[in-house]
């Protein structure tokens, strides 16, 4: 274990770290204050006086994440509607362009997850994919997805978030993600808006037209990324099928 705090800058105050602004906000907004969502950071230099608002409003919650600690219940389910719509309009394999740095499980590791911005490189100046497992095992899950669905809002042509195992109801209720959110927030309604977020997540990506990307495998059932691009994602995720196999399948040893 480390001293996230003192190592990583987290502490109001401390130095400057990969999560967001130097400055530090007071509070982070509620989601009257951010009304929409916002565009690449490259477009911001154009930005209507709305997006500025929706911007500076994305990052106060940034910084709050990073400093102070999690959104309230009504942020994250605003936060969860939001990102919703931009998922949306996502495809099961969505293109991703070179350079860009690919990132294994998260597994609620807060600190890990900042280590991770800080050595690669901050958001907008690097592209990120994200293979899923966000959630369960570690005991930051709240802040880890509210982080990264934040900067899927601020910069969404800069990050890639795919599904993982993990993203789905069934699991999160045995590992970690039901109970911390039960504790943070005394109810199961944070927990609710994140999984029914899960369920637009996409489930592959494709770099640079070369290199396919998945959480789990391939599967024996889906042949080509047309068969995967035609997969009804937005579901829980099933037992069986090429969706399952997608995000659980793992090598088999006798091949």
């Amino acid at each position: 274990a480390v001293a996230c705090p003192e190592l990583l800058g987290c502490r109001a105050g401390a130095a400057p770290h990969p999560c967001g602004p130097a400055a530090a906000a007071d509070v982070a907004p509620g989601p009257s204050t951010a009304p929409g969502r916002s565009g690449a950071g490259a477009s911001d230099v154009m930005a209507a006086p709305d997006e500025f608002k929706i911007n500076r409003d994305l990052e106060r919650q940034i910084e709050h994440v990073c400093v102070e600690g999690a959104l309230t219940e009504a942020q994250c389910r605003w936060l969860c509607e939001q990102v919703t719509d931009v998922l949306q309009d996502e495809s099961n394999c969505p293109p991703v362009r070179c350079p860009v740095t690919v990132c294994g499980d998260i597994h609620g590791q807060f600190c890990d997850l900042q280590e991770l911005l800080r050595i690669s490189g901050p958001l907008p100046e690097t592209n990120y994919l994200f293979l899923g497992d966000y959630v369960d095992r570690g005991h930051n899950s709240v802040r880890t997805i509210s982080l990264l669905f934040l900067y899927k809002l601020r910069h969404r042509d800069r990050i890639t978030l795919l599904r993982g195992n993990h993203e789905c109801r069934q699991i999160t209720q045995v590992y970690g993600f039901f109970d911390e959110c039960l504790q943070t927030y005394s109810t199961p309604a944070v927990w609710k808006a994140f999984t029914e977020a899960f369920d637009y997540l996409p489930v592959s990506a494709l770099i640079d037209s070369r290199i396919v990307c998945v959480h789990g495998g391939l599967s024996p059932s889906a042949d080509t990324l047309d068969e995967i691009r035609q997969l009804d994602r937005i579901q829980e995720v099933p037992h069986d099928g090429p969706l399952c196999d997608l995000l659980w399948s793992d090598p088999d040893e006798r091949a």
